[in-house]
Parts: C-alpha cells; structure tokens; sequence
C-alpha cells in the first residue's frame, strides 16, 4: 500500500499540533507501509518527502489564495512520483492540505482521508488574519469534508464538532483516532549528566529552577486562553513562577494585548518568564520537567499535543473541560479540569469570563498548593499516555481507516 500525507506543517518546518502529529504518524507509518509525504515549504532532506513552495505568480497574493497555489502544486507532484504505479490512498491534514487531497482524489480516482484537527467554523477569529480568505479555506474545509471517504477526529468532542459544523458528513466515515505522543522523546531527565544540563538549560532560560512554576506552551491565538490565564495567576502564591512559552502571534493586535498583560503582572509579582520563540525539544522537557503544573486554558482544543507532551514528562495539567481535553487529563488523577460555560456562537468565549478566570486561578492554586499530589499527579499522566496515547497504538488504528476505505 503507498500513502501520501499532504500537510502543511513537516520538520523543521512545525509550529503547531498537526505537525508534531505529521511527523509522529510518518515514523510509524513508514515501518508499516509506503508513505510519501508532500508538505509546504522548501524540500526536506528525506527520502519519500517533497516540500512546495507558493508558486512565482501567486507571491504576495492573500494567503488562502497562495495556499491553493500550493495545493495545485502538490496534487501534481503526487502524480509526478508514480514510478511504482501511483497512490493508493490521500491523506490530508488541515484545511491548507484539505484541498489537495479533495483534488487528488478526483484527479487520480483513490481514496481521501482527512484528519481534522480543528474546524474553520470554530475559529471564527480567523476572519482577523485573512479577511476574505477566511471564506476561502471555510469553502475548502467544507468541500473537503463532505467529499472525504474518511474522517478522522483526534477526539471524541472533536467528533461532535465535525458532525455539528458539517451535517451533510455521513457520521459512519467520522472515526476518532487520537493523537499520539513520542514517548522516548518526552520523557524527564534522570541521570545525573541529565539533571545537571536541564538545570542549566533553564537557568539559562530565566527560570529558577528551585521555585514553584506553572508553564504555559503554545501559539498566541485566541483559541489557546493565554488572556484567561495571565489574569488567573493574579491569585496564585507569589513565590509561583509563570513560564510563558508563547510566541508566533495570530495578529498585532492579540500579540499587543499579551504583551500589556504580561507588562502588568510584572508590576506586581516577580519569576514572571516568557519565550517568545519555539524551543528545541530538549529545552522544552527541561523546562517542563522544572514545572510543578501545566496550564491549559484554551477555549477550543480539539485534543491538545501539548498536554501529552507534559504528561509525558510527568507534569499533572490543569485543563479547560472543553473539546478534546476531558480525553487526556483525568480530573483529580492527572491534573485538574476547569469547567467553562461558553458562548455558541463558534468563538468558544466564555459566558462569565470573570468566573472562567477565576476558577482557573483557583484550580491553579489547588494544584500548586501541594507539591508532593503534584508529583503524584504527574506520575499517573505519565502512565497514561504510555498506556492510551503511544504513536504505534495510533499508527494501527490510523491503518484500520485506511483498509476499511480500500475495501470499500
């Protein structure tokens, strides 16, 4: 069986969730069957792996557009490499790649699978970046959908999101297969060399590693919460350091209103940290394994790698109880979950956005309060994810999909 995986993210070109995801279901996939991968950007250094670039007329053109630029360019690369036959099976990830999936399938009569992981309706903040382009990648997300012959969720909220958004999906091709986590990548220092450079690597960083720490990891957009959580920290002992790994803005204006946030809660307590920039991943285990508590307050969150990625290094989350993450964190075995009663109006905004705030603050509170449940916490994270979110586990089922749109 050859596969190709269309995605917009790949390494060393990742910035979000779905390329961490790429990148894992490719290493696994490839011990299985035979995977090509056509990814934006540059190409990679990498046998079986092709990288578009936006084609010369369409430089400087609104992003949706250059974005279906490249898209044209991969669903033509696909069957450039058919040396061995062709494809059997298109499998594509967010709307960016969504569009060549949906025409590749047509062009060369296989099979196209999509993984969804997250829905342009529930972003309606987009509409801040692209402007038009925001009714683009809305059509290509919904033509792709409708037409797929698999859906894939990383969760089970996310399931119902879909066939929310999209009525016309039949929920027989909507399967939910989860997002899985590197288990030998995340994991926290234990040798005494290790120790000893993680220390370093965050002190070097800004962070004391003998204070208390709530860590943050994600993108500045409205969906990851960060507004939410800078103003829940207010409360929280002053010896509790904040560690903000937040950076690649959605806009001027979100980035403005952290850095005002963050400039005010300097004012008043100190071990206040951001990073702007995205770590390598030794960096951040080092600086996760330094935390006592993993923060996230995010609004939409069909899964959320990140909380695998902490839990894999043994850090307990304190999660909002929205899309996916209800899946991950056990509440009050591996961290904490934050109820939300939110606005439908797809933006995810909190109806009584104090009372969100303050009961994350509170739950923030809880878990630091005791760093000894907090280890204990963490401890079980760790054995979750290694018992329900490994990447082979979501390889097999990720090929179960796959066998049953061949088999018709």
């Amino acid at each position: 069986m050859r596969v190709d995986l269309l995605t917009r993210e790949y390494p060393p070109h990742v910035y979000g969730g779905a390329g961490v995801h790429v990148a894992g279901l490719t290493a696994v996939l490839r011990e299985l069957v035979d995977v090509r991968v056509h990814s934006f950007d540059e190409p990679v250094a990498e046998p079986g792996t092709y990288g578009y670039g936006v084609p010369g007329g369409l430089a400087g053109a609104n992003a949706a557009l250059a974005t279906m630029g490249v898209d044209l360019a991969i669903v033509d690369g696909i069957g450039r490499d058919a040396a061995d036959g062709g494809t059997d099976l298109v499998h594509s990830h967010t709307w960016y790649a969504n569009l060549a999936g949906h025409l590749a399938a047509l062009l060369y009569d296989v099979p196209h699978v999509l993984t969804a992981h997250s829905l342009e309706p529930l972003r309606p903040w987009k509409a801040e970046q692209l402007g038009g382009g925001y009714a683009l990648s809305s059509w290509v997300e919904r033509t792709a959908y409708e037409a797929a012959d698999a859906v894939i969720a990383v969760s089970g909220g996310m399931r119902e999101d879909i066939l929310r958004s999209y009525p016309a999906v039949d929920p027989d091709r909507v399967h939910v297969v989860h997002n899985g986590i590197d288990l030998d990548g995340w994991q926290r220092p234990t040798s005494d060399e290790g120790l000893a450079r993680a220390r370093r690597a965050v002190q070097d960083l800004g962070i004391d590693p003998d204070r208390p720490a709530v860590v943050f990891v994600g993108r500045i957009t409205r969906q990851k919460g960060l507004p939410y959580l800078l103003r829940a920290v207010e409360t929280l002992p002053t010896d509790v350091q904040v560690v903000l790994c937040a950076g690649a803005p959605d806009t001027p204006e979100i980035l403005a209103e952290v850095t005002g946030l963050v400039d005010e809660l300097r004012t008043r307590r100190s071990g206040v940290v951001w990073i702007d920039r995205m770590l390598p991943r030794d960096e951040l285990v080092a600086v996760l394994a330094h935390g006592t508590v993993f923060a996230c307050p995010s609004v939409y969150e069909p899964l959320g790698i990140v909380n695998l990625e902490a839990m894999a290094v043994g850090l307990p989350v304190v999660g909002t109880a929205t899309g996916g993450i209800p899946e991950v964190v056990v509440d009050g075995v591996t961290g904490l979950l934050v109820p939300i009663d939110q606005v439908q109006d797809g933006t995810g905004t909190p109806v009584d956005p104090d009372a969100f705030v303050a009961d994350l603050g509170a739950a923030l509170a809880d878990a630091v309060s005791d760093v000894g449940r907090a280890a204990h916490w963490g401890a079980a994270a760790r054995r979750r994810v290694e018992d329900h979110f490994s990447w082979h586990a979501i390889g097999e089922r990720t090929l179960e999909v796959y066998r049953g749109v061949l088999q018709g």
